[in-house]
């Protein structure tokens, strides 16, 4: 047992004399005290005891002549003793029976040193363990969110919502609001984006109303709310169904995600709560609904069907979205759930791709990435049914499933129709066989008497026939979807001659010689006769407001 100068205090224990296998005991340069036990000279085995050093008093225990003792150092050990060397054991020599006598005192603190250090040594191991035991539990309940206490004071309060601001701007002021009092604990986001209080939540959609339910879906129950200053939201709340791993699993890889990506073709996340068991995502509202609600049960829904130009606008907005998320984000990610039903409009029919409980972090290169399956059938590329491992092109074969329905007003998996043409993707690549007959599959409700429309339809279809190909590599990446899509929406159409009037640049004048005609046409000489250069350098427009100082050249696609 070896505890030298650790600054062991206190006394031998006499229990160390129960340590019958104990053949060193070192316990010189501490601060021990009182007397070396007696038992210790019981020890057979014992062969050294080092107590030098110490503060010991008492008697000298008499050791054995072939246990090696050393006691210098302890001033007043054995001075209670008599007087002189020779007193009850001479046999010994006055070195021996000295060297005995300190053995047994060392041994006696020896052990109660022994005894401390262990007891330290064991409390510092068992706190260490809890320790690191409540972190990992912590962790593992609840991710990345950390918990702040209802009670704490408003400046606490105010830290933590001003950091959470940091992630998102332009907020209403009821969405920063944390519940207080008794009310139950609230939970923030590193990474930005607000808690809600469900107080806040509950007052907004009339304490979760049947009347303001939008849908629902394996998550949960979507309802509408609407704030004090009019702002309408749309809160996801997770059903009891799924709050099991699951469900908590895509309620924070969708805050992970969103938290990570802003992109006007993705649906925004404004906050989340966590009360008690409750569970809620809030989101921007996107009043027209989903692209299923238009394609499949517009006349359910009182919709007017949506035009060709509409459709492919739509399908433009969806590959810009999902492009950034393979490939313009700052970390790629596979949506691995792109189904009509997770696309959502404005009221001008812009598309916002929305549900990132399965997102997916993209593996680097071309490698896949070996995941569980999920998702809806249909949509699923065969390689991820078949296998459950994962790439970008998973998306790439669902966006070509959705440019087919938009096309057809079909849907992926229809049961009500024969065998032969419930499964839209088979069905609709055999009609791709031959150009003639896809006239005949598209939906009756678009207005294709033109060429211009047809031609358009065209290369939509051939587009959806190479995203849904059966082997991966032979899908493109949904760049090349967006440089396909693209042109059809953004035709340029020249202007007619009527429509130019007297704007018209003449090819045959120099600039200078076009700035003189124009200052010179009747009434533009008060409008443009102090016209310099200086003064095109204030004429560019400030930044509109509310555009994020971190707006890129990727966010404008």
């Amino acid at each position: 047992m070896n505890l030298p100068k650790k600054n062991l205090v206190g006394t031998i224990s006499p229990a160390i004399a129960n340590l019958t296998k104990l053949k060193n005991l070192n316990l010189n340069d501490n601060n021990l005290t009182g007397s070396i036990p007696d038992g210790l000279i019981k020890l057979s085995s014992l062969q050294l005891i080092d107590v030098s050093n110490n503060n010991l008093t008492g008697d000298i225990p008499k050791f054995s002549a072939s246990v090696k003792f050393a006691y210098s150092g302890n001033i007043l050990l054995g001075k209670s003793s008599g007087s002189g060397g020779g007193g009850t054991s001479g046999s010994g020599g006055s070195s021996g029976g000295s060297s005995g006598s300190s053995k047994s005192g060392s041994n006696g603190k020896n052990s109660v040193a022994l005894i401390v250090g262990i007891v330290i040594g064991v409390v510092v191991f068992v706190a260490v363990v809890c320790f690191v035991s409540y972190k990992y539990l912590m962790n593992k309940k609840y991710g990345k969110f950390g918990v702040m206490d209802g009670n704490a004071s408003d400046a606490e309060k105010g830290v933590v919502k001003n950091r959470a601001m940091n992630g998102y701007g332009g907020l209403p002021s009821e969405m920063q609001s944390q519940s207080s009092g008794d009310h139950s604990d609230c939970y923030f986001f590193e990474d930005g984006n607000v808690a809600i209080s469900i107080h806040v939540l509950r007052e907004v959609t009339d304490n979760f109303s049947e009347a303001n339910i939008l849908g629902r879906g394996g998550f949960g129950i979507v309802y509408k709310g609407e704030l004090q200053d009019g702002t309408q939201i749309a809160v996801k709340r997770m059903e009891c169904a799924a709050k099991g791993t699951k469900g908590l699993n895509e309620f924070q890889a969708e805050i992970a995600v969103l938290t990570k990506v802003r992109h006007r073709h993705l649906v925004a996340l404004l906050g989340y709560c966590i009360n008690g068991n409750e569970r809620l995502l809030v989101y921007e509202y996107m009043p027209q609904g989903t692209l299923g609600q238009h394609l499949f049960e517009w006349r359910e829904n009182g919709y007017a069907p949506l035009t060709w130009k509409q459709r492919v606008t739509i399908a433009l907005d969806v590959a810009r979205g999902v492009e950034y998320l393979h490939s313009l984000a700052q970390q790629s990610f596979i949506h691995r759930d792109l189904k009509p039903n997770n696309i959502l409009l404005t009221d001008d029919m812009r598309a916002k791709v929305a549900d990132f409980g399965l997102v997916k972090n993209a593996p680097e290169g071309k490698y896949s990435l070996e995941t569980r399956l999920a998702g809806t059938f249909g949509y699923l590329a065969p390689e991820y049914a078949a296998t459950g491992r994962v790439t970008t092109k998973v998306d790439v074969y669902a966006f070509g499933v959705v440019l087919m329905e938009i096309i057809t007003g079909r849907q992926a998996l229809d049961v009500t129709l024969p065998d032969e043409k419930s499964h839209l993707v088979t069905w609709f690549r055999r009609v791709l066989v031959n150009k003639d007959n896809i006239p005949k599959v598209v939906d009756e409700t678009i207005n294709c008497d033109n060429e211009e429309t047809m031609a358009m339809i065209f290369k939509v279809a051939e587009l959806a026939g190479h995203c849904t190909t059966r082997e991966p590599y032979q899908r493109p990446d949904m760049g090349h979807a967006v440089n396909v899509l693209g042109p059809l929406v953004e035709q340029w159409k020249p202007t007619t001659q009527e429509d130019d009037g007297n704007t018209g640049i003449e090819l045959n004048m120099s600039l200078p010689q076009f700035l003189q005609k124009w200052q010179a046409d009747e009434g533009t000489s008060t409008m443009y006769g102090d016209f310099s250069y200086s003064e095109t350098q204030t004429s560019i427009p400030a930044k509109p407001s509310g555009f994020s100082a971190t707006f890129s050249s990727s966010d404008g696609r």
